[in-house]
């Protein structure tokens, strides 16, 4: 072999060795998720995923939990992202995967294709037929009150979730909790509020159609359950701020850290760890066991297509949640609310358990009235939590630059006002001024990014460009806030009569979010007393079975006041836990 030859042979295997042994490459990806950007970093190596670290994340931590794990392997052990997303954190999941896309194709690595498949966690081995004293099915907050007082009670408890994570809508929500003689109301010089009054709020709210028994144990038993979530789960409230929620008569609800639920549910699944209370995802609930004497005795469950069997001794706490976000289901009860509603719900709020109480026994009712929560994405129907600066002086308007509602007005009363205006929409408004003092805003930041990416809210230097984004009159837009500063102060607002007060809208920057109603509480469910015990339509006990939280349907009337939702769950979980663990026998 002459010369030449040799120094091209010799550079065509170096060319092929280094081709063969390239380097690992690692590139970011980012894709828009629930509450803002979601970026990942992935290793290649040779056209395949090595490994995929989350740099920045605003997803729900238990909820994105899931996708994190189960669906993070899945993808790096099929080199793919054509899978399924995960029940319950869609959003997320869908956002992890176009994560991964995008730095796959930033790499310039081509991905596996037609590889979909369930991502399943692998079930742990679980006998057929299990004994326990008390089972809870449905791990919210009030599945998980019922079950940690259970076993502190003494009780052999398990607790079962249909869904791949815990939390449900206790999870997603703003995680308020009304309680009246709170501790932070002398802070903010409340001082003649009583359970009384919040009982008085709440059968007014709900149009005088709530059983007054329920809602006297609620409020008495409101200040204790509060206290137990702060003493001994550990829960974080804001020690100087309250939530005004429309339609009570004093500022009263109680804020976790953080303004969702996921303070909450944090606590309650790491209590029920140090309990060595068992908490059983993906585990559905199909039918209660009654025995001879019409006592209910266990469930029948199914996971993966198999059947399981938990005999409850004392008795079957049922706090499964509502049907929010079984559409067919509000419609049927309610068919107002139609196609046009998207709702805030988590999932899993599907009530299949409400009919499973029914065969059962137990009487449903109220089935038919059905809250909407008025503010919400027009794309998703998530509630926007940063627009909540409304219950710190942002202003509601239409497309034609006017008010039209109060702002801190009932929930149901705000749905039924946006639908009646142009489009069936709303904007809300508010400036520095608002957004500087309310901790609401400064919670929920991260929205900022998420929502003005979908292209539903925009920061403005002043109202011209406000006018500009929204559509709006800008002679029209600028009187209305030339009023409203005009207004400003508490008993000024000659309008709508603002119960806590304008503010002065008078210099910006300004902020502009467009929000829809969505489908978001029901109140119908299952008829209890107000010891939390399941009854028939003729009012007669069903032993062995009780109920809490929004799978019952006697405690809110018409209409859930904001901020009641907690105190319900926490009371009545409580209240359950302990009586079911009370009849082991």
């Amino acid at each position: 072999m002459n010369l030449k030859k040799s120094v091209l042979v010799l550079g065509t295997a170096l060319l092929l060795s280094s081709s063969a042994f390239a380097a690992p490459i690692t590139t970011e990806g980012t894709a828009v998720g629930k509450h803002g950007d979601l970026t990942v970093a992935v290793t290649f190596d040779n056209n395949k995923i090595q490994d995929i670290r989350i740099v920045k994340s605003a997803e729900n931590p238990i909820l994105a939990g899931e996708v994190f794990t189960t669906q993070l392997e899945a993808v790096k052990a099929s080199n793919s992202v054509d899978i399924d997303t995960i029940s319950g954190a869609t959003f997320s999941s869908k956002a992890f995967l176009a994560a991964v896309a995008d730095a796959a194709q930033k790499a310039g690595v081509t991905l596996n294709k037609a590889n979909k498949k369930a991502v399943k966690k692998v079930a742990k081995e679980l006998p057929l037929v299990s004994d326990y004293d008390v089972v809870v099915i449905g791990a919210g907050g009030a599945g998980f009150s019922a079950a940690i007082e259970a076993k502190n009670a003494g009780a052999n408890v398990v607790l079962l979730e249909k869904m791949p994570a815990v939390g449900g809508n206790s999870l997603i929500s703003g995680g308020e909790m009304n309680v009246a003689q709170n501790w932070v109301q002398p802070v903010l010089g409340i001082m003649d509020d009583t359970p009384e009054l919040h009982a008085q709020d709440t059968f007014k709210g709900g149009d005088e159609k709530g059983d007054m028994k329920v809602i006297n144990v609620m409020t008495e038993e409101a200040l204790d359950a509060a206290k137990w979530c702060r003493d001994y789960l550990g829960v974080r409230f804001e020690d100087d701020n309250l939530f005004f929620f429309g339609g009570h008569s004093r500022k009263r609800a109680l804020i976790p850290v953080g303004h969702t639920g996921t303070e909450f549910i944090t606590k309650f699944s790491a209590k029920a760890r140090e309990l060595d209370i068992p908490v059983i995802t993906n585990m559905k609930a199909e039918e209660l066991i009654k025995d001879a004497s019409g006592r209910v005795v266990g469930v029948k469950a199914t996971m993966n297509g198999t059947e399981y069997t938990f005999n409850a001794r004392g008795g079957v706490v049922l706090a499964t949640g509502g049907f929010g976000a079984n559409k067919e289901m509000v419609k049927k009860y309610n068919p107002k609310i139609d196609e046009r509603f998207m709702t805030t719900d988590a999932p899993g709020s599907t009530g299949e358990a409400l009919y499973m109480a029914e065969r059962a026994g137990a009487e449903l009712v109220n089935m038919g009235y059905i809250q909407t929560y008025p503010i919400c994405d027009p794309i998703s129907g998530v509630i926007e939590l940063i627009a909540d600066a409304r219950f710190d002086g942002a202003i509601m308007l239409n497309q034609e630059g006017q008010r039209f509602v109060e702002e801190l007005q009932r929930r149901d009363v705000l749905s039924e006002a946006i639908l009646e205006q142009t489009g069936g929409y709303c904007w809300v408004l508010w400036n520095d001024t608002i957004g500087n003092i309310s901790k609401t805003v400064q919670t929920h930041t991260h929205e900022y990014e998420a929502f003005t990416k979908q292209g539903i809210m925009t920061t403005c230097p002043n109202l011209k460009c406000i006018a500009d984004f929204t559509k709006i009159d800008e002679k029209a837009l600028n009187a209305t806030v030339e009023r409203v500063t005009a207004m400003q102060g508490k008993g000024n607002d000659k309008d709508f009569n603002h119960r806590s007060g304008l503010k002065d809208m008078s210099t910006g920057s300004y902020y502009v979010i467009k929000a829809v109603p969505s489908t978001h509480h029901t109140m119908g469910g299952i008829k209890i007393n107000e010891k939390a015990e399941a009854l028939t339509a003729d009012g007669k006990l069903i032993p062995g079975l009780w109920a809490a939280g929004e799978c019952t349907g006697v405690t809110h009337g018409t209409n859930r006041l904001g901020g009641n939702a907690y105190t319900d769950i926490i009371v009545f979980g409580r209240i359950a836990g302990k009586a079911a663990a009370a009849a082991v026998k």
